[in-house]
């Protein structure tokens, strides 16, 4: 199994299966709208924007898990999105990250990528999981770490 055997709901409420971003590298984060780490948000669309056309993605998966911080409908969180940071990088339908309602994708980039001291439970907003062009996993970073401080790993797996 690898990221690209998972499946995913749209933000407009679309399924979508991830197979379609087969051969890119992926930038995957768990995002909050009224969280200390939401700025990352512009971050986040400056990465897509950089590597985007030479085959990275981002792709953001809202969370209500922590702190109630995503309370809004797919509609206002996509408008949020938009009108405060210009994202334009895929968002999809919220999720759980944790819990007996774990997303399958998210089981599976935990159990590929455990966090400290090698648990796999996602902590906090804004986690974000690097995927090679094959769909494995190659790191885990937490949500303090700042978008921006990924972009030599993704311009090293642009590279191979």
């Amino acid at each position: 199994m690898n990221v690209f055997d998972y499946s995913a709901t749209a933000l407009d409420g679309t399924p979508l299966d991830l197979s379609r971003y087969r051969g890119k590298v992926l930038l995957i984060v768990n995002t909050a709208s009224a969280c200390g780490f939401t700025p990352q948000y512009k971050g986040l669309e400056a990465v897509y924007r950089q590597f985007q056309a030479r085959g990275a993605e981002v792709l953001g998966f809202p969370c209500n898990q922590f702190g109630r911080q995503e309370r809004g409908s797919e509609a206002e969180i996509g408008a949020f999105c938009e009108k405060n940071f210009g994202v334009s990088f895929p968002l999809f339908a919220k999720i759980d990250v944790n819990g007996a309602e774990t997303h399958p994708l998210f089981r599976y980039l935990k159990q590929a990528a455990p966090g400290v001291l090698g648990t796999e439970r996602i902590k906090w907003n804004f986690t974000k999981f690097l995927v090679n062009r094959d769909g494995e996993v190659v790191k885990r970073y937490a949500p303090q770490t700042k978008p921006e401080a990924i972009a030599a790993d993704i311009e090293k797996l642009l590279a191979n």
